[in-house]
């Protein structure tokens, strides 16, 4: 299993907006996992990538004005199941129609879709902006008989309900084996048979057939690395949803989708967090 290490970052004052920036920096360093709360923020990196000059350099620049305590320790592996438990999220309803929870959850409130998500390492429990904006915009989607591909599929929670609502197979791929091992376990805590999980990064995109949905709930830096890559693994007049950036960064994106004939059909933004809503000419 993969050690990590758990950095520690507290404000005063600590707003919504500083640990929104604080997760965005960090993702751009390869942080995988963010723990918001009043006071700060927690992250977490593969324990071998963890590089405290990164860390100074995005404090250092870092725009709002807040007094900044650090501090970070080693999660071995095997502890990550009881490091979420102690920050463990509350089930959460969105979009009026999916309630997300855990296990070890014994008060759930019931809807339409029921996700269990056990997470460990992996990102996507609903409670973060990007990830409940795209759970919206799959549940306004038709997604009967529809193949589905997931690109950064995390716990797999978006794949998982997108089969949920009449999707005929979903492929998640995730470049962090733990992470996919961690997906594959809420398949079949969801009974998720027709959603496979692969390890890997958008290589893996060419060997998959065209999809009628594509998605990635990634950093704005991967979606333009890869943005070619995904519009080759979308069908004609298929629908692609992306999510991971800011507000301020849609111009870049769409700058990038327009020549490979992915056009903007809708947007929607939370915390200034943003989702796009793509259709391919």
């Amino acid at each position: 299993m993969t050690d990590y290490r758990h950095l520690r970052i507290d404000l005063e004052p600590c707003t919504e907006t500083a640990t929104d920036l604080l997760a965005a920096f960090l993702a751009d360093a390869g942080y995988e996992s963010f723990v918001p709360d009043d006071t700060g923020l927690s992250a977490y990196i593969a324990a071998d990538l963890y590089d405290p000059n990164a860390v100074t350099e995005i404090l250092d620049g870092f725009p709002v004005q807040a007094v900044v305590d650090v501090h970070d320790e080693l999660v071995p592996g095997q502890d990550w199941n009881e490091e979420w438990e102690k920050n463990y999220f509350k089930p959460i309803i969105v979009g009026g129609e999916c309630v997300i929870h855990s296990t070890f959850h014994t008060d759930v409130p019931t809807a339409r879709y029921d996700i269990v998500i056990d997470p460990k390492m992996a990102f996507g429990t609903g409670h973060h902006a990007t990830t409940s904006l795209m759970i919206e915009y799959i549940l306004s989607l038709p997604l009967q008989g529809a193949d589905v591909v997931d690109m950064g599929t995390g716990t797999g929670i978006l794949a998982i309900l997108c089969s949920m609502t009449g999707a005929r197979r979903a492929v998640g791929i995730e470049i962090d084996p733990d992470a996919a091992d961690n997906a594959r376990e809420h398949l079949m805590l969801n009974n998720r048979s027709n959603v496979v999980v692969l390890t890997g990064d958008a290589s893996l995109l060419p060997s998959q057939a065209p999809a009628d949905l594509f998605m990635a709930n990634i950093n704005r830096n991967i979606v333009l690395a890869d943005i070619e890559l995904y519009a080759k693994a979308l069908k004609s007049g298929g629908h692609m949803l992306l999510s991971g950036f800011y507000e301020q960064d849609v111009p870049m994106i769409q700058a990038a989708a327009k020549p490979l004939g992915l056009v903007v059909a809708d947007s929607r933004t939370r915390d200034n967090w943003c989702a796009l809503h793509l259709r391919k000419a």
